[in-house]
């Protein structure tokens, strides 16, 4: 899932490979071979490594895009086979275009180990469409990748390392060689995607992002290649920014929640369109993360919750009123 970023917006997708500099607001060059399709905030970013013939893909998008992502994959590919899909996590908007390639391209399928029991069951509790009222097309993987394995991708070494926070169970892939991340939604240019774990009121799920975020500052980065936004530079400056927002939820849990219900809200209405209030208040009290959270940290009615988080998203200029339909910003 998306979450996290305010004011994100869906764009139009593009493909990332040789904007020059690298400090934040310029673009890292990379490597010819990898083109990164960078997607709207409905729909990660997919990340194409050309192999000689063959080729790799990160990320899917999200279900509802999959005939876009099959698109923008064959436009990637120029011909060749796509030989290997690999995620780095289970949520919504990174894994719903999995079936939808395998069925187009035959490929074969990584996921992070962690996640293999929920997917194998496809537990739509444990993968979050339940509690989230989203949406996923069943897939089978071929393998698992875990903490501490080395993959080729693009002609590149690339090692996994465990991120949790975000998703307890994500990977992130680091080429040392290139000094390059793919760093999922455990780091973005300006935070991270939520934390659904401490969300939740997991005790773990706060220092677990701290760890994620301590480990990945100790590596020699040049450019990350995140799941949402366009690739970036100034990696010390970017972790230091996640800090920054990390420390001000550990401080306020109240201040984690009311940015996860933005965020959460402005994805269903990215997907959506447009929603009434009444619609809006309808769905913060019949879906189970909304309704959760509303209790948990606010001790009041979701719909009341409702009414404050569609105010500050429109007092931010995120959501617009166009005659009592609430829409997002395109």
């Amino acid at each position: 899932m998306v979450f996290g970023r305010r004011g994100a917006q869906a764009r139009h997708p593009r493909s990332r490979r040789d904007a020059p500099g690298g400090a934040r607001g310029m673009r890292p060059q990379l490597p010819p071979q990898i083109r990164v399709l960078e997607r709207g905030w409905l729909s990660s970013n997919n990340i194409v490594f050309l192999e000689g013939e063959g080729a790799t893909l990160v990320d899917s998008g999200y279900v509802t895009h999959a005939p876009q992502t099959l698109a923008l994959l064959a436009s990637a590919l120029g011909g060749r086979r796509l030989d290997r899909l690999i995620n780095t996590h289970s949520h919504s908007d990174h894994i719903g275009g999995n079936a939808a390639v395998r069925r187009a391209h035959g490929c074969r399928i990584s996921v992070p180990e962690g996640i293999a029991p929920a997917l194998a069951e496809w537990d739509e509790d444990a993968l979050l469409l339940t509690a989230a009222r989203q949406q996923a097309e069943p897939f089978k993987f071929d393998e698992t990748i875990a903490a501490g394995d080395e993959i080729e991708m693009g002609g590149l070494a690339w090692r996994a390392i465990a991120a949790p926070g975000h998703d307890m169970h994500a990977l992130v892939f680091f080429s040392p060689v290139a000094g390059l991340l793919i760093s999922g939604d455990a780091l973005w240019e300006n935070g991270f995607g939520v934390m659904f774990a401490a969300l939740a009121g997991d005790p773990d799920g706060l220092p677990a992002t701290r760890r994620t975020l301590e480990a990945l500052g100790t590596l020699e980065v040049r450019a990350v290649l995140p799941g949402h936004g366009a690739p970036f530079g100034g990696f010390a400056a970017a972790i230091e920014r996640a800090f920054r927002r990390l420390a001000a939820f550990e401080e306020s849990p109240e201040r984690m929640a009311r940015s996860a219900l933005k965020a959460l809200f402005t994805f269903t209405l990215l997907e959506r369109r447009r929603m009434s209030r009444a619609g809006i208040a309808a769905h913060f009290a019949q879906v189970r993360i909304f309704r959760d959270v509303s209790a948990r940290y606010f001790a009041r009615e979701p719909e009341s919750v409702a009414a404050q988080i569609i105010a500050e998203l429109l007092s931010a200029g995120v959501l617009l009123d166009q005659d009592g339909d609430i829409v997002a910003r395109s």
